[in-house]
């Protein structure tokens, strides 16, 4: 018997589905994603954020997903046929889209989860598109176009700035919700300026510097409170389904929230591509290209990071160049599983920062990330002290009454060693 008749062929996104076709997006970063899919629609994808939450999408991903498995799987696999199901969509003219990592990192096999999933609940004939940098699923009519990658590039500038802008404002904000209206609409004006292909380094750097400015602007109050990093897993870290909305408890506790960007993340991938050259003599022209690419992004990073201290209201992130000397003595370069590495590098970098207290979040039965996170907690308060870090678990079993109150244990500690004198005049 043949190969080819073991080979499962799977309904395939086609550009005749590009005309009428809804293509599904879970969320994980609300706002990074709202500019991307802005630019998927300006190349002609009718693209839609999924932003349904609640008991129904774990519901509907323990359904149709292990529970072993891991636990943004159920939730992504979950929220998608929550979707399908809520009546919204034309069920034979949508087509769902999903990350692949191409990693070690269960992650990679999403894909395959989702497309079991959907045959089991009777939805096997709706193409599912691979959104991925790896060469996998090369079959399909959606296509990552250098135009439109570069594209994407500004939307995680963009996304970064303002997550780092309304994390250090939403705190202090005399009137409740001037930073989210603020955000949202520098959202909508970015995304249209693409959409229209307004797309320059130059005109990047003169929105970072307007957007800086107009968060200013904005009236603040108070007295400095305790910064709270948040770490982990990539969904869980980012996600407000992943992580039972994180951010908004800690900020309701009275705390400033501090979160790496998601350009790191891209920046500790293209890094590694380098280091395997290094570490296993891996082919040198993929190594140079990476030294290419390592060098253009963060040349972008650096425009942000100049804009903010230019200004000078808000606080940069490091540069990522000043990050991985941060693991020495800590963790080896070669832990690259998950978040690897960088996941300990950015609990250090947070303390260097001020942002001593840290929320490091981890999906339960993740085995990179209960190394790389849980695991290396010890030998950072060795090093550091005064560093107050708890290691959250997040999956189908664990309530959110017992993560708030393990969080609220580390924020006692916070607060007793804060600085009560006014910030603002």
């Amino acid at each position: 018997m043949s190969k080819s008749k073991y080979i499962r062929k799977y309904p395939v996104f086609t550009e005749e589905m590009k005309k009428d076709y809804t293509i599904l997006i879970p969320t994980m970063l609300p706002r990074h994603f709202k500019i991307m899919i802005g630019i998927m629609k300006s190349y002609g994808y009718n693209a839609v954020l999924l932003e349904n939450m609640g008991p129904d999408v774990i519901t509907q991903g323990l359904k149709y997903v292990h529970n072993d498995t891991c636990y943004p799987a159920q939730l992504v696999i979950g929220q998608m046929l929550d979707a399908l199901e809520s009546g919204k969509y034309d069920k034979h003219k949508v087509a769902l889209m999903i990350t692949q990592t191409g990693g070690g990192c269960r992650a990679s096999n999403y894909i395959h989860l989702l497309r079991k999933a959907l045959e089991k609940a009777g939805y096997g004939y709706i193409p599912v598109i691979s959104l991925n940098f790896s060469g996998l699923e090369k079959e399909g009519a959606f296509k990552l176009t250098v135009p439109l990658v570069h594209r994407l590039l500004y939307a995680i500038c963009y996304g970064d700035l303002m997550m780092n802008l309304v994390n250090q404002t939403k705190p202090y904000e005399k009137n409740i919700g001037d930073a989210e209206a603020l955000a949202d609409a520098w959202t909508e004006r970015l995304t249209s300026e693409m959409a229209q292909g307004k797309v320059s380094r130059k005109l990047a750097k003169q929105n970072y510097a307007k957007i800086i400015e107009d968060f200013a602007k904005i009236p603040k109050q108070g007295v400095p409170k305790p910064k709270v990093g948040i770490v982990g897993e990539i969904f869980v870290k980012f996600s407000p389904l992943g992580n039972n909305n994180l951010e908004d408890f800690l900020v309701s506790e009275g705390a400033e929230v501090v979160v790496p960007g998601l350009l790191d993340f891209c920046l500790y991938v293209v890094y590694n591509g380098v280091l395997d050259r290094k570490l296993y003599g891996r082919n040198r022209k993929s190594a140079i290209i990476y030294s290419m690419l390592i060098k253009f992004f963060q040349s972008y990073q650096m425009d942000l990071i100049k804009a903010i201290e230019n200004e000078g209201s808000f606080n940069a992130p490091m540069p990522f160049a000043k990050v991985p000397p941060l693991t020495e003595g800590i963790i080896g370069m070669g832990v690259k599983m998950g978040e690897g590495w960088l996941l300990t590098a950015e609990m250090i970098e947070l303390i260097h920062e001020g942002a001593k207290n840290i929320v490091c979040t981890q999906p339960f039965g993740c085995l990179p990330n209960h190394i790389v996170g849980k695991g290396m907690m010890k030998p950072i308060k060795e090093r550091y002290p005064d560093a107050n870090i708890v290691a959250i678990d997040y999956d189908s079993g664990a309530t959110k009454i017992n993560q708030e109150n393990r969080i609220k244990l580390m924020l006692s500690t916070a607060v007793m060693s804060q600085d009560k004198r006014p910030m603002f005049k």
